[in-house]
């Protein structure tokens, strides 16, 4: 009798949590029924997630453009649920307007801790303003932006143009993708440290191997954000399969940072005065930092800066192979700014130089709000909260924003919103920058990308250097756009091969 009973008291409190559930979900689908996700019982929108995880960001675009104010809830298993937006008012609700109550959260940043430690991009509260304080400053010089250009000078004349040139001749095919992320590992790493990987021009094997370990390191570390975290702990705990890998790629990248931290340290206490111009030392030069501290900003830096101009101008000059009439305009601007300041083709561009470059910079920035190189970027709602749409977000609960989908939104940018047209950018023959809530590409609010301007100068002078000099036939098939391949940004599967031959003479 006892027995019984205590079986149905048992099997009452399982109807009654399972009623609760199902009330809970309900409530909040039919909140979202009108369009929006698809749920299940139980499984929420993870059936539909598996099953368009291989076109993940183009089925988030198709959703958000069908629900009334571009947002969605997202419903998950388990307490992890979120919302997920291309909505312009939202985006600077979260970025801007309510800044505080929408930081990183434990959830994002605990995928990319070992990698990053403390660095200012994984960190909230105090210890970001702190960062942010000095970078700001720093990245604010004109002496560190002068030692950018002729770092990229050095890295066009010494690498990439002998090894395009070394192409044509030789009709090697090119995987375009590949040599601007070498490119662009070995400036920022000089930016970073002033070492030269000598990536791009494959002279350092020490270089390679940290190149190839940060690759690893930063891909595992998304890897993460796409398994299980009870998983990814069991695994870091027996020290199996990819955290092992993890930790053996952190360890290579780790320690290649040290050594150069701790040999300036070094110098530093022995009064030998320094004359270097980058990120490390202008760190060390502010106050009594650890070794570990320095080591976390530098590597956030290089985590920053390794892939995101790389991917941008890969999908340019892919955009440009099927926009042959953006290319002549491009090239016409440069004719222009060379019979104005007297310079031959293959001469480095100086500042002002790339300044002038409106259409160039233009095209460049219609290339990023189709193909942003970071697509999507998440916080954690701290309290409860009502959004500008009235979508509720709850405590705990986090809000992505989608750069790739708001690019692609008609409500934001009419209804030639999936056409490629610099043209959107020029007013009066000039660039005319759109609300960085509105084109979020670089973030926006309070954590404003701080190298957005040295992005565009680097990716200005490759452009600039490699058009006017080569004519770059994309293989790929035409009227379809590659496959993007999600990670901590949106690199193009299989890399962008390329034909390159010599520019005949032009204007």
């Amino acid at each position: 009798m006892e027995f019984s009973s205590v079986n149905t008291t048992i099997l009452f409190v399982l109807i009654s949590l399972l009623s609760a559930y199902f009330v809970h979900f309900r409530r909040i689908r039919r909140k979202n029924s009108r369009q929006g996700f698809k749920t299940v019982p139980l499984l929420g929108s993870l059936p539909y997630f598996f099953r368009n995880r291989n076109r993940f960001l183009d089925w988030v675009t198709e959703t958000l453009a069908n629900t009334p104010s571009n947002t969605s809830a997202f419903l998950i298993p388990g307490n992890t649920h979120g919302v997920l937006t291309a909505n312009q008012q939202v985006v600077e609700y979260v970025l801007k307007t309510n800044f505080e109550d929408y930081p990183k959260g434990s959830y994002f940043v605990s995928g990319l801790h070992d990698l990053l430690g403390d660095g200012i991009f994984k960190v909230d509260g105090d210890l970001w303003r702190v960062q942010r304080k000095t970078a700001s400053y720093e990245f604010n010089t004109k002496s560190l932006r002068n030692f950018l250009i002729e770092s990229v000078a050095t890295e066009l004349k010494s690498r990439l143009i002998p090894l395009m040139e070394s192409a044509t001749k030789n009709g090697i095919v090119l995987d375009i993708q590949d040599i601007l992320e070498r490119f662009a590992f070995d400036n920022i790493c000089k930016l970073s440290f002033n070492v030269d990987p000598c990536c791009l021009g494959g002279a350092n094997s020490a270089g390679g191997e940290f190149m190839e370990a940060f690759d690893e390191a930063a891909f595992l570390s998304f890897g993460r954000y796409l398994s299980s975290s009870i998983l990814v702990a069991i695994k870091k705990f027996l020290d199996v399969g990819s955290e092992k890998k993890l930790r053996k790629s952190i360890s290579i990248v780790h320690d290649f940072a040290d050594k150069i931290i701790r040999k300036r340290i070094e110098e530093k206490r022995k009064v030998v005065v320094s004359e270097d111009e980058d990120l490390l030392s202008r760190f060390m030069g502010q106050n009594e930092a650890s070794s570990q501290y320095l080591r976390d900003i530098v590597i956030s830096f290089i985590l920053a800066g390794r892939d995101t101009t790389s991917s941008a101008l890969t999908w340019f000059f892919w955009l440009l192979s099927s926009h042959p009439n953006v290319e002549k305009t491009i090239l016409q601007e440069l004719s222009e700014i060379r019979c104005r300041n007297g310079k031959s083709i293959g001469e480095i561009y100086t500042f002002d130089e790339l300044r002038d470059m409106h259409y160039l910079h233009a095209s460049l920035t219609e290339s990023m709000r189709l193909y942003p190189p970071v697509p999507v970027d998440s916080k954690t709602c701290s309290k409860d909260d009502i959004l500008p749409d009235g979508t509720p977000v709850h405590k705990g609960w986090f809000v992505s924003y989608f750069a790739y989908s708001m690019g692609r939104m008609e409500s934001i940018w009419g209804k030639d919103c999936c056409e490629y047209k610099p043209e959107r950018w020029i007013e009066d023959g000039v660039f005319k920058p759109e609300s960085s809530f509105k084109y979020p590409v670089f973030h926006a609010g309070p954590r404003i990308c701080l190298g957005k301007d040295m992005a565009y100068i680097q990716m200005k002078s490759i452009a600039a250097s490699v058009l006017e000099r080569f004519d770059l036939n994309v293989m790929v098939e035409k009227d379809k756009p590659p496959e993007g391949l999600l990670c901590l940004t949106l690199r193009m599967k299989g890399g962008l091969q390329v034909g390159v031959k010599e520019r005949e003479a032009h204007l």
